[in-house]
């Protein structure tokens, strides 16, 4: 495909238009939906109050971190409210199958906006928009003509010059993950041994960190996701100026393709106002809201029929891995192991 252009909650809980705790379901509450979303809040509010105006459907939502609000669909259970989940990453929405917290959907509709590597393929999870995890480099110091792909970062002349976030971080397992579907798990492992010898700092922060330190003069590439780079672009001060620093390279064009990945969503498996979920699920793969997302999170559609924003289409044109996303979810306990022993903290 060439595009154009993871305890309990914790934290904060914000919540559109409700009126009553998340509990029980009487004919007065048909007209509502219960979302948990690790996505903020305010990169799909916009979206779910719309979707009230045009169905009449209120949403109630609480928000939290991907890793607490899934361990709290385990413990609710049966009695969970929850009716619909939003998460990040194919490996966090794999451990949603797999835990039993999601269930099937059918919906000629999702079939139709979503391709089908994007979507789990017995219909527990869709895709709802998805990210490139390419080579970032800094302008001024690096020639992109001396960039070819993710598996040349482990030669010599990158010693001491690459950072990247940890290997507790889903993004890079899920990287690992699909180098093990196309490569195999020695590639793969290969190329994690190298990537640590070649690392310019021990890793930490986030994607945004990994970014200001090569504008910082820290290292001079890393891989990041390309969306923290579109927001730091459409932001203001430093992390505006930090951005305009770097250059995107689209690693592995003559093979598999860049990584992408998807944030995405599943109806749970006791949802008491199933119909309304699918109704939002399917409302938020209309080209109306993904031209809305793609804008305000700067991430790709998961349409083909819908642009990118003009900041990532700025970034080029690219060759995508085509690899059925599910497998990253089913590769990455060999992915961490892989890391461990690469010694990747």
């Amino acid at each position: 495909m060439r595009y154009r252009p993871l305890a309990w909650l914790v934290g904060t809980a914000a919540a559109i238009a409700i009126s009553m705790p998340l509990v029980g379901c009487s004919p007065a509450d048909q007209d509502e939906v219960n979302l948990y979303s690790a996505r903020q809040e305010n990169l799909i509010r916009p979206l779910l109050e719309d979707f009230t105006d045009q169905t009449g459907i209120r949403v109630n939502l609480v928000t939290g971190a991907a890793d607490n609000l899934l361990q709290r669909l385990r413990h609710e259970g049966r009695n969970s409210p929850a009716d619909l989940f939003i998460t990040a990453d194919a490996a966090r929405l794999h451990q949603a199958r797999e835990a039993g917290v999601l269930q099937a959907v059918d919906s000629d509709v999702l079939r139709a906006n979503i391709p089908e590597r994007y979507r789990d393929p017995e219909g527990l999870w869709f895709g709802l928009s998805t990210r490139a995890r390419p080579i970032l480099y800094h302008k001024s110091r690096v020639d992109p003509d001396a960039l070819s792909t993710y598996e040349a970062l482990t030669e010599e002349q990158w010693q001491g010059r690459i950072c990247v976030r940890s290997s507790s971080n889903v993004y890079n397992q899920s990287l690992v993950a699909a180098m093990i579907a196309t490569e195999g798990a020695e590639a793969a492992e290969e190329w994690a041994t190298g990537i640590v010898a070649n690392m310019a700092r021990s890793p930490q922060g986030g994607d945004r960190d990994q970014i200001r330190a090569v504008a910082d003069g820290v290292c001079d590439v890393a891989i990041a996701n390309t969306y923290y780079l579109g927001l730091m672009l459409n932001s203001e001060g430093r992390d505006r100026e930090a951005a305009e620093q770097i250059g995107v390279f689209w690693p592995n064009q003559d093979g598999r393709g860049t990584h992408v990945n998807v944030s995405g969503a599943g109806v749970t498996a006791h949802a008491r106002h199933r119909d309304n979920a699918i109704r939002l699920l399917e409302f938020l793969t209309s080209a109306e809201a993904q031209e809305w997302y793609a804008e305000a999170n700067q991430e790709y559609p998961i349409r083909d029929d819908v642009p990118a924003s003009t900041t990532l289409r700025g970034f080029g044109e690219f060759q995508a891995d085509d690899i059925e996303l599910y497998r990253l979810g089913d590769h990455n306990a060999e992915a961490v192991r892989i890391m461990d022993r690469a010694r990747w903290r």
